[in-house]
């Protein structure tokens, strides 16, 4: 069963609401959920008033599994991932200041979505992903620069969704189409 940290207070504040979303987006990516019942336990959560109506909107869902989950990180300095390697279900990137290069060309993706949260300070952060990937940045916040990423006109079906989140201070993330 999935349950909100027991150490937050009896009364809801907007981040338990939040994170009861994002459970409730990961279970229907990950198939754990069907269409509708997503819509019901979202709309639940939405209107809830109390943390036991976002508990209970919760109750019936597997924890995540640990491990699951990697993150990558670095104070400076190069944060590289390339070639073939096995990219996680969610992969967290931190890094203060530094260079970030991700090349998910090669890589073994095993999972319909893949989230890549980036927390970065400073610095820049390139992202490779497969030619016919969808990817969606709506969850990513930058500061200081903008983002760099002309979407295709065509994406194949059951190819990758990456979803990229999370926060850029000063630096700019540039996300590319493998060619091959």
């Amino acid at each position: 069963m999935t349950s909100l940290p027991e150490d937050s207070p009896p009364q809801m504040s907007e981040d338990d609401r939040d994170t009861a979303v994002q459970r409730l987006q990961e279970a229907y990516a990950e198939g754990l959920i069907s269409h509708e019942e997503f819509d019901e336990r979202l709309h639940q959560v939405l209107t809830a008033e109390a943390r036991s109506e976002l508990v209970s909107a919760l109750a019936s869902l597997p924890e995540k599994h640990p491990g699951t989950t990697s993150t990558i990180g670095a104070a400076g300095g190069r944060i590289q991932r390339h070639g073939v390697w096995r990219v996680p279900r969610f992969l967290k990137v931190e890094s203060a200041f530094g260079r970030v290069r991700l090349d998910l060309s090669r890589a073994i993706i095993e999972h319909p979505v893949i989230d890549i949260e980036l927390q970065l300070g400073t610095g820049r952060a390139e992202i490779t992903v497969p030619r016919d990937a969808v990817v969606d940045v709506e969850g990513l916040r930058t500061g200081w620069k903008d983002l760099r990423y002309n979407a295709p006109r065509r994406s194949g079906p059951g190819e990758p969704k990456i979803q990229i989140s999370g926060t850029m201070g000063f630096g700019r993330l540039k996300i590319r189409h493998a060619r091959r």
